[in-house]
């Protein structure tokens, strides 16, 4: 049997900047920037991987995200 990939939890602006303690419409700025990816539901909402945002605040913990 083929191993299942696992699925990603994807996250709202509002969780991200609840996470990162700013604005959501700073969490937009950071997407439209490049900073994170953001992916787009059917209705045009961004979503964001929960592994990426977690790597991301690991990096900001360790000083390594400038």
């Amino acid at each position: 049997m083929a191993e299942q990939p696992q699925v990603d939890t994807l996250l709202t602006p509002a969780e991200v900047a609840a996470l990162f303690r700013v604005n959501p419409k700073t969490v937009t700025r950071w997407a439209r920037a490049g900073k994170i990816t953001a992916i787009r539901t059917l209705g045009g909402h961004r979503r964001f991987r929960a592994s990426e945002i977690r790597r991301c605040l690991e990096q900001l913990e360790t000083g390594e995200l400038v």
